[in-house]
Formats: C-alpha cells, structure tokens, sequence
C-alpha cells in the first residue's frame, strides 16, 4: 500500500514537472522575458524578471491545486475587499495581453516553416487541421473531464 502511494507520488511530481517545463519551455520560445527586459530598458534586472515568473507560477499553482489553501485565499480575498482582485487582475491582464501579443508575433515562423518543409499547397489545410484538433481536445476535456 505504501509503495502504491509513493508511486502516485512519483508520478504526480513528474506529471506537474513536465506541465511546467511546457509552460516555461513556450514562455522562452517566445522570448516573453527578454523583449519584456528590451521594453522597459531593464535588461540589468532580467534574472528578477524570471524569478518573478517562475515564483508567481509556483505561488499561483499553490493556491490553485491545493483545495484547502484555495479556501484560505478566498477567505483572505474576501477580507481585504476588491483591491488585491484588482491588483491581480492587472497583472494577469498584462502577462496575458503580452501573452498573446508574443505567440501573434510567433505566427510570423509559419511561412518560413512552410518554406523550410517545402509545404507549397495545403497551408490552409494545415491550419484548419490544427485549429479543429485543439477544438475537438477542447471539446472532449470539458465533456469527460480529462
């Protein structure tokens, strides 16, 4: 029984360093840190950047997996009124518009891939094959649960 439990152990602690090695593995493709360093002109502060990114993901998966520390959030929220909802989401607000403003910037690599893979007809294709497979996955994790 209590290998059983180490197994799950082992396994969920692998499981959570894979997950998180995908997030930070998108975050330096799109180089989100450096051109975030680039555009403020801080490049001297650039490890206190990714070390706010990697403790902010920590912090955040904290108090969203756990659900008894969740509860505590929440009760802390609710005593401190809006204003650490609001300092959060401006914050979220700005990762997330940079975000996406870093994988627009990404979609620009799809013609040179296209040409590197000598892919002269079907791009379309390509992309509406992709875009229906993240919706069906989309989809099939909200029905079943996984």
């Amino acid at each position: 029984m209590l290998l059983k439990y180490l197994l799950l152990v082992l396994a969920g602690f692998s499981f959570g360093a894979l997950a998180s090695a995908g997030v930070f593995t998108v975050l330096v493709a799109i180089s989100l840190v450096p051109r975030f360093a680039g555009r403020t002109h801080t490049a001297s502060k650039i490890l206190l950047y990714e070390d706010c990114v990697v403790y902010g993901t920590i912090f955040g998966m904290v108090f969203s997996v756990f659900d008894g520390l969740g509860r505590y959030s929440a009760m802390l929220l609710n005593l401190l009124s809006p204003v650490p909802e609001i300092i959060m989401g401006f914050f979220i607000g700005c990762f997330v518009g940079c975000l996406a403003l870093s994988i627009a910037e990404m979609l620009d690599s799809i013609p040179i891939f296209a040409r590197r893979v000598r892919l002269r007809y079907g791009l379309g294709v390509v992309i509406l094959c992709v875009a229906f497979g993240k919706m069906i996955g989309a989809f099939y994790y909200f029905m079943y649960g996984f």
